[in-house]
């Protein structure tokens, strides 16, 4: 919200002391809105579009429904204070998105993994954390995954063969996490497609990354992770990057049919490696 405010901003052609001058409020007030310390009414919404000439009817009636979307605190609320804002925030864009589409390179996506696998990856943190901070985590990590088993928001997983083969864990959890895949793969409004290491022409590497579509376009935006913490991307030009990115993918990762082959293929390698 704050990055739309900001921008409409900008395309006015205001500093935030003008935007203040012209609301009647103190600069600092900006400064919060646009950061996200503060929050916003729809009223003062539509004032600020008013103000800054806005007439994309579109964007203000989608941010207007974010807002009065906020006024029931969203679950994750529950964890503040006991985690970053980087888990809550994820929370929140998956929430909000009309649809999901994600990219993982070293794990099978949050989304679709299984307690122990969640487990597992947070165990290898480094520096390690304590058990109590991995076992939170993976149980946040677990409440996020309602928002695609109810089938209510359509999501697309692409997996780097690599993820799929990843050591995080022994090879029991590997095992039943690949099995639980297959599973998920087949749900309602879940696709899940896998990209091999012979997979040619893709885009140099990049983060792991989700891509939640917003109400309209320009809402759109990406989440990288990395070692570095999240980082949620909203200017045009980048989120368009990854919107060519994942249409590229698209074009060379395995059917889904593929896929369920694919993961079936690897699991019986786990399977035959270590009975």
């Amino acid at each position: 919200m704050g990055a739309e405010l900001r921008r409409m901003r900008e395309q006015a052609g205001f500093g935030g002391s003008q935007l203040a001058r012209a609301l009647g409020v103190n600069p600092a007030q900006i400064t919060q809105m646009e950061t996200g310390k503060t929050g916003i009414s729809v009223e003062r919404l539509r004032t600020i579009a008013a103000v800054c000439m806005c007439v994309n009817e579109d964007l203000i009636t989608a941010l207007a429904e974010i807002i009065t979307g906020r006024e029931k605190p969203g679950w994750w609320e529950a964890y503040r204070g006991r985690l970053s804002t980087d888990f809550l925030e994820v929370a929140e864009l998956e929430e909000q998105a009309r649809t999901l589409s994600t990219y993982t390179i070293t794990f099978i996506p949050g989304l679709l993994q299984t307690s122990a696998y969640a487990t597992a990856v947070f165990s290898q943190t480094y520096p390690p954390i304590p058990q109590h901070e991995v076992d939170l985590r993976a149980e946040f990590r677990i409440d996020r995954q309602h928002i695609v088993r109810s089938g209510g928001t359509p999501y697309t997983a692409f997996i780097h063969e690599a993820a799929l083969r990843m050591e995080f864990s022994g090879p029991k959890v590997r095992a039943e996490q690949l099995n639980a895949l297959l599973t998920r793969s087949e749900a309602p409004g879940i696709s899940v497609r896998v990209l091999p290491f012979n997979v040619t022409g893709l885009p140099s590497p990049v983060d792991n990354f989700t891509y939640a579509s917003g109400a309209i376009p320009d809402l759109d935006a990406v989440q990288t992770d990395s070692h570095f913490g999240n980082r949620i991307i909203d200017a045009p030009a980048h989120v368009a990057r990854f919107r060519a990115i994942l249409a590229q993918m698209d074009s060379s990762a395995l059917s889904e049919a593929e896929t369920r082959d694919f993961i079936r293929f690897v699991k019986k390698e786990i399977e035959n490696k270590h009975d």
